[in-house]
C-alpha cells in the first residue's frame, strides 16, 4: 500500500500535515487557516471536504487555532485528547465543535485500514503527542514539538519509512541570537525542541536500518535556524543514505511518496 504526504505549512507560524493511504485521508494539527489548508490542498488535486479527520498533537497555538473551521467549514471531526482540548479552549478561541472525538496520548487511532499510534512527548504543550500513521506495512512518522529526544525515539525513527522530523534550531544560531535568555534556555531544555545535531543523530542511527527513505526536516525556527544550515548539517550526518528535503515556514512541500 502505497502512501503519499504533503506538508502544508510547518513552523511556529502554523503547522499542518496531509497524509493519504488506503482511501483514508487525515490532517495532522490546524495550525494554518481554513482558505490556506483549502487552497493548499487544491493545488495538489485534494479536496479538504473528503479529510476524515483532524488529529491534533498539543494544546499549542501553532497546531490547533483553526481547528474550529475545519469542523464547521468543511464537516472533518476532530480528534484531541481532553486535557489538550481543555488547555487550547482556554489558549485559544475555537469556537464552537460539535464533532470532537478523544483519545489518549498513548493511543491506536483505526481509520478503516489505516492505524495512527499516538506517542506521548516531554514537550511543554499539555498532553502532548506525536503520531505514526501506519498503512500496510508502510509508516510514516510526524515527530515534532518532542521536547527532547526521549527513551525510545531512535527506535521509534528506525522503524520508519519516512518522516517529519523536528529540526528546529542550530545552537550557535541560538546562543548568538536575539531571543531573551530565559526563552533560549526554554527551546533547548528537555521541554522545548530538538536541534539540527540531535536530529541528525537520530537519522544517522535510523540509516542504518536502510529502511527510511526519505527526511521532511520540519519546525525550523524563523531566527535560529536556516534550510541550508539545517541540510548540511544533516548531509555530513548522513552522507545521502536518506533523501532530504525541508518543509517551508509559508507554503507546502511537494507531494512526497512512500512506496
Amino acid at each position: 500500500m502505497s502512501m503519499i504526504a504533503i506538508s502544508l505549512q510547518s513552523g511556529s507560524s502554523g503547522n499542518c500535515i496531509y497524509i493519504e493511504a488506503g482511501g483514508v485521508r487525515l490532517l495532522i494539527d490546524a495550525g494554518i487557516t481554513g482558505v490556506q489548508a483549502q487552497g493548499r490542498l487544491a493545488a495538489h488535486g485534494r479536496d479538504i471536504h473528503t479529510v476524515d479527520a483532524v488529529i491534533i498533537s498539543h494544546d499549542h497555538g501553532d497546531h490547533i487555532r483553526h481547528a474550529g473551521v475545519y469542523q464547521r467549514k468543511f464537516g472533518i471531526p476532530i480528534y484531541v485528547t481532553p486535557a489538550t482540548l481543555a488547555a487550547a479552549t482556554a489558549r485559544c478561541n475555537l469556537g464552537k465543535l460539535t464533532d470532537v472525538r478523544t483519545f489518549r496520548a498513548c493511543d491506536k487511532i483505526r481509520f478503516g485500514d489505516v492505524l495512527v499510534h499516538a506517542i506521548p512527548t516531554p514537550h511543554d504543550g499539555v498532553d502532548g503527542s506525536v503520531f505514526v500513521v501506519e498503512a500496510g506495512k508502510k509508516r510514516i512518522g510526524v515527530l515534532t514539538d518532542l521536547g527532547h529526544v526521549f527513551k525510545d525515539l531512535t527506535r521509534i525513527v528506525a522503524s520508519l519509512d519516512a518522516v517529519f522530523l523536528e529540526s528546529n534550531y542550530d545552537p550557535d544560531m541560538l546562543a548568538a541570537g536575539s531571543y531573551p535568555a530565559y526563552l533560549k534556555q526554554r527551546i533547548r531544555g528537555p521541554h522545548g525542541h530538538i536541534s539540527n545535531i540531535e536530529a541528525a543523530e537520530l537519522l544517522r542511527r535510523a540509516s542504518v536500518e536502510q529502511r527510511l527513505q526519505w527526511a521532511c526536516l520540519s519546525h525550523l525556527s524563523e531566527e535560529n535556524n536556516h534550510p541550508d544550515v539545517a541540510l548540511k548539517t544533516h548531509r555530513a550526518a548522513i552522507s545521502g543514505k536518506v533523501t532530504l528535503y525541508v518543509a517551508d515556514r509559508y507554503q507546502s512541500t511537494e507531494i512526497f511518496t512512500v512506496l
